[in-house]
């Protein structure tokens, strides 16, 4: 796990410019938080992007904006990626459009706060369904076409949640866990195919999340708040280093080492005590 502190400075896009500017990039959940953040870093790049999210009145101002000020093309692609079989729609959309996509952003997630048995079961599903089934989905179908090109970039959004049990948020660092081994092990089966792919765990960061998921924001958790672009720096900066995974912010480091040295039965009772469960 790579070590990283908002002080470093973002990089760019490795390859030529002129490489830069032809390649597109798909990112999900691209209507709010880290979506935004996301679209802006790349192209700022010059890379060209596909939005894709539930609504689509932000995601079309957010279009406009970047195409007025980057001078990229933004293709805006509203869909609801919860539903079953939504990533094999987004694909078929793109493919009309006659789109590449040669780096994936698979951001699109959300958490559930509060005890699993008070949490209605079709939430916890659809979120599961959005957090692991669709991530899965979108990392097959996007990775064959790269893989078959022989290069591509996809970047996986998991939570310093993945590395430890977490009440309260029982099912929500459940899948959050998956999407931090799955992009690990994809990361060493696709490097010799020429794809890259990296986890960023991200701790606390000011987004939607709290709101979205009825959570409490605990003084502990406040303080180790960290904004949002320099996560998102984190992250691409990390793929395009090859990164297998990384953990933005030193604190965040510290307290996921602290874990090898606690039982779990510890971790518990802090996370428990952290998240407000």
């Amino acid at each position: 796990m790579q070590i990283v502190t908002q002080a470093q400075a973002p990089e760019t896009f490795a390859g030529k410019s002129n490489e830069r500017t032809s390649r597109r990039a798909l990112i999900t959940g691209a209507s709010s938080g880290m979506g935004l953040e996301y679209a802006e870093l790349l192209a700022a790049q010059k890379v060209n992007l596909v939005l894709a999210a539930r609504r689509k009145e932000p995601m079309e101002k957010l279009a406009a904006e970047l195409r007025r000020k980057y001078g990229v093309e933004v293709v805006v692609e509203p869909i609801d990626l919860a539903v079953p079989g939504a990533a094999a729609r987004l694909k078929t959309n793109l493919d009309e459009k006659s789109l590449q996509i040669d780096i994936l952003v698979n951001n699109a997630g959300y958490g559930l706060h509060g005890d699993f048995l008070d949490t209605s079961l079709e939430r916890t599903t659809n979120m599961i369904q959005l957090n692991i089934t669709t991530v899965t989905e979108l990392s097959f179908i996007f990775g064959q076409d790269m893989a078959a090109r022989g290069t591509g970039h996809i970047l996986l959004i998991a939570s310093i949640l993945s590395f430890q049990p977490v009440p309260g948020f029982a099912a929500y660092a459940a899948t959050k866990s998956y999407v931090l081994s799955f992009g690990e092990a994809l990361h060493d089966e696709m490097h010799s195919r020429g794809v890259t792919v990296t986890c960023l765990c991200p701790g606390h960061t000011e987004t939607g999340f709290d709101a979205a998921a009825s959570a409490p924001v605990s003084p502990v958790l406040r303080f180790l708040t960290m904004k949002a672009r320099p996560t998102a720096e984190t992250g691409l900066r990390a793929l395009w280093k090859g990164k297998a995974s990384v953990l933005p912010g030193f604190l965040n480091n510290i307290i996921v080492f602290s874990n090898r040295l606690t039982p779990r039965s510890m971790q518990r009772a802090v996370m428990k005590s952290v998240t407000g469960a």
